[in-house]
């Protein structure tokens, strides 16, 4: 197409942002949405064969993370989980804020595990029971892939 022939080559655009201090980020849509189709297996298969680790969306969100200087911070319930954008190096009470207000101004603790020690351990109180649940006041610093229930009291 007309497109591909006036637009510089990867490697070119590669060089060119590398001198600029610049991210890039290089995908084909159409393999994209050929991963996006595919699960489990048949997409990790697909994206070894190309050389993958993981599809473009994913490294994108990562790089705009990286970016905005952003971690996520999840909650989870029994009917939902979900993941907050908060800044890095942002202290319980102000991530407390991305949820609610209410919640920030009447912080008293959060009780933190990790993502990954939830998945493997499969529920808080399998956590807790495992010691992998901590209770943290005002001046903890919330970390990427923190799983956080707010206390508080308004």
């Amino acid at each position: 197409p007309e497109d591909q022939a006036s637009s510089p080559a990867p490697e070119e655009l590669a060089k060119a942002a590398e001198e600029r201090g610049l991210g890039l980020i290089v995908l084909s849509a159409a393999v994209e949405m050929d991963i996006a189709q595919m699960e489990g297996d048949d997409q990790k298969e697909f994206l070894d064969s190309l050389g993958l680790e993981e599809p473009a969306k994913n490294r994108f969100i990562k790089a705009a993370f990286d970016l905005l200087d952003l971690v996520s911070m999840l909650t989870a319930g029994p009917d939902e989980c979900r993941a907050w954008p908060v800044r890095r190096g942002s202290k319980a009470p102000r991530a407390a804020g991305k949820i609610h207000s209410d919640i920030e101004r009447g912080f008293i603790r959060a009780e933190v595990t990790r993502w990954e020690d939830l998945v493997e351990l499969g529920s808080e109180s399998a956590c807790r029971d495992a010691g992998k649940l901590r209770v943290e006041g005002k001046d903890y610093v919330v970390l990427d892939g923190d799983v956080v229930h707010f206390r508080f009291n308004v």
